[in-house]
């Protein structure tokens, strides 16, 4: 719990402007009508408070589900492993990071309205569900990009571990996590943008219902391949500066825990 949520926090934080560059350039209103440069900060008080419970939660579920699942299952199972281990620990995260995730969306590209009216409008006008919008869409974001990362992420290790015969240290941890990070940021583009549109959505919208096939179509229509992969540079560079500092914390605060 406390490595998780300590990676968590440094990585949201640290990346946090990089996140709102990529959120502006997949609204729908294009990158200067929802702030350009400005305000590149806003929204982050939401990611500072669901960030620690947040990652927690996924690493709690992660590897508890891993040790279950490794006991009498052979080695080629092991891929497998971390693919439902992953799937199962977004499941639960996305449970505390939705809500964390709509509110700060919203604040990113209307940041003259601040967090805390953010947070009360979506309550007055769609309740808990307003708080929830998007749930779907982010877990079907999350496991994809569950199941490239961590069992590449695990294997890299492991290749690493066997080339220079000992267990690798926690630089070198994130340095795999960063390339993990980065080459399922790039893969699961698309699914971000549809998860960000439908967060974004006006409430009563086609988009507002959540139904991502429906929200991909319409961005191909309308923007095509350059609309499906908007972001992806930010995206890339944020997730695979993230697994660096995220996963390479995780290792090193894990390590000086136990």
């Amino acid at each position: 719990l406390k490595a998780g949520g300590v990676a968590g926090v440094c990585v949201d934080l640290i990346l946090f402007p990089l996140d709102t560059v990529k959120t502006r350039l997949q609204s729908p209103q294009g990158f200067r009508k929802a702030g350009g440069f400005c305000g590149i900060y806003a929204g982050v008080p939401s990611t500072a408070i669901g960030s620690f419970p947040n990652a927690a939660a996924f690493f709690i579920t992660y590897e508890n589900v891993k040790c279950v699942l490794h006991h009498g299952s052979t080695s080629y199972l092991t891929p497998v492993t971390h693919m439902v281990a992953a799937s199962l620990g977004e499941v639960v995260a996305c449970l505390i990071r939705v809500p964390s995730e709509v509110v700060k969306q919203r604040a990113q590209v209307s940041p003259s309205l601040g967090t805390l009216r953010i947070l009360s409008h979506t309550l007055y006008h769609e309740g808990i569900q307003g708080l929830y919008r998007g749930y779907k869409s982010t877990v079907l974001r999350e496991i994809p990009f569950s199941l490239v990362q961590f069992p590449l992420w695990e294997s890299l290790k492991d290749l690493w571990s066997w080339k220079q015969g000992h267990v690798v240290d926690s630089w070198q941890s994130a340095v795999c996590g960063a390339f993990a990070g980065g080459f399922a940021a790039a893969v699961t583009t698309p699914l971000d943008v549809a998860k960000t549109r439908i967060m974004l959505a006006k409430a009563g919208s086609s988009n507002a219902s959540g139904n991502v096939l429906a929200a991909l179509g319409g961005i191909w229509r309308t923007q095509g391949l350059s609309g499906l992969f908007a972001g992806v540079v930010p995206r890339m560079a944020a997730i695979s500066l993230g697994g660096f500092i995220f996963l390479g914390t995780y290792e090193k605060t894990h390590q000086l825990l136990l």
